[in-house]
């Protein structure tokens, strides 16, 4: 059986990465191979020192010969591994690359022999995160020449965020097991675990159009998608869409004025101030707040709305088309939702102690659904909130007590005043108990504007 060497390359999904240099030469590289020697090569190298004494303070030319023979096995073994090369070539499959928080992924490793040799005992050792679970290690008896392995994992976090799996080592031993050194590849992938998202229920109140315009903005003409206000007839115009009435009343060509239905838009305003929220982990008011928000974005873009995420800071996602919107079409879509769930994924507190950034970006245009996911509020952040109203057609907050949160107790009088204060402004409130379940929730907001509560009749929930 061959002794492996050092490794020469690893490729992340099937793609060649960054070559891997083996074992130095020299009296640098030889030094770093006898220090990897293991417990077992440095007991028998002892045991043969020991030997040596003895039969010099003895005079025993046979226990002598012993103890050469047991200080130089791990030293030829050494040299042995320190010596011989062959390449190895990995690669690592991740699938998928983006989970919800408490989903499994799969890791896949490939390993393959790309020497003219065969390999002696391999362990594979990837790091990951000790969020992701235990660190996976497979131990490979012997890889012929040009043969080729695959090993697999899961990994599972109950925390959104990015986590990087890999680099992957590989560490290499003789065959008696006295010597191990251990080489690491440089490519890596990275696991985008996202926030949990709840089904809502689809419900649409107000008399508004499935992913179109607030019913209040135009009345579209029977003809079909024309608006039967005329205007001046320009050259190249077609013909067919001149309106004979309105030419007759005003002495000229006058025709039919195109103009397509208006998509609906959806803000959600996601409240991450750190003075807002109390206490940590999967279970959190913060973290129910984001899971929220990703359930609701998810359910709009599903519904066909344009959307966008809006936080404290002021920071608008996707921030491009108009006003920052982005999801009107199926592949907009798709790409939206990812590039949102990748920011939720990542989203932290932030270190402000107001909302007024948010409120200048929806002071410049808000027209449509906004939905709000807020935490403790103070009088003032509350009347600010009350302000953001504005041109909104619906606006719905989801108010989270942290305190509450904390001992799984019933909401304080504090945000019942808040909630109340929010309410004459025109929002529709629901307050949000520990352990709440969004798609509850959801619907409880569209029972209150069902029942006329804190609207004005002009929107509704989709």
């Amino acid at each position: 059986m061959a002794t492996p060497a050092a490794p020469e390359g690893q490729r992340a999904d099937d793609r060649d990465g960054p070559q891997v240099p083996p074992a130095e030469d020299g009296r640098g590289g030889l030094r770093a191979t006898l220090g990897g020697l293991t417990t077992r090569g440095r007991s028998f190298l002892a045991a043969g020192a020991a030997a040596a004494v003895c039969a010099y303070v003895l005079g025993q030319a046979d226990l002598l010969r012993v103890g050469l023979l047991l200080a130089a096995l791990p030293l030829i073994c050494a040299l042995v591994l320190h010596r011989t090369r062959y390449r190895v070539a990995t690669s690592r499959r991740l699938t998928p690359q983006r989970v919800e928080a408490g989903t499994e992924a799969r890791v896949q490793l490939r390993m393959e022999n790309v020497s003219k040799l065969p390999t002696g005992l391999l362990m594979l050792q990837d790091h990951v995160p000790y969020m992701l679970g235990p660190r996976p290690r497979f131990v490979l008896d012997r890889v012929e020449a040009g043969g080729r392995r695959e090993v697999s994992y899961r990994v599972r976090s109950d925390l959104r965020g990015r986590f990087p799996l890999g680099p992957l080592q590989l560490r290499l031993s003789d065959p008696f097991g006295m010597c191990e050194l251990t080489r690491s590849f440089s490519a890596y992938d990275t696991l985008t675990v996202v926030p949990r998202t709840t089904p809502l229920p689809a419900v649409r109140l107000g008399g508004e159009a499935s992913g179109y315009g607030d019913g209040q903005h135009r009345a579209l003409a029977l003809a079909g998608d024309d608006d039967v206000i005329p205007r001046a007839y320009r050259h190249g115009d077609d013909l067919r869409r001149v309106h004979w009435r309105s030419t007759a009343r005003y002495g000229e060509l006058m025709v039919r004025r195109e103009e397509q239905p208006q998509r609906s838009h959806c803000t959600v305003l996601l409240d991450t101030r750190r003075v807002g929220y109390q206490g940590s982990g999967p279970d959190s008011a913060f973290e129910w707040a984001v899971s929220g928000a990703a359930s609701v974005l998810t359910h709009m873009l599903e519904r066909g709305y344009a959307v966008r995420l809006l936080t404290d800071t002021g920071a608008a996602v996707p921030g491009e088309g108009s006003d920052g919107y982005a999801g009107a079409s199926g592949g907009d879509s798709v790409e939206t939702a990812g590039l949102m769930m990748d920011t939720l994924a990542i989203v932290d507190h932030s270190e402000g102690a107001g909302l007024s950034r948010a409120s200048d970006v929806l002071r410049a245009g808000s027209d449509g659904l906004l939905v709000a996911f807020l935490g403790d509020l103070d009088e003032e952040q509350a009347a600010l909130v009350g302000r953001m109203r504005g041109r909104a057609g619906t606006a719905v907050a989801f108010v989270l007590d942290s305190g509450s949160w904390l001992t799984a107790g019933a909401v304080t009088g504090a945000v019942e005043t808040r909630v109340r204060q929010l309410r004459e402004a025109g929002w529709t409130v629901v307050p949000v108990p520990p352990g709440a379940r969004p798609s509850d929730l959801w619907q409880q907001a569209a029972g209150d504007l069902r029942d006329g509560v804190a609207t004005d009749g002009h929107g509704g929930l989709a």
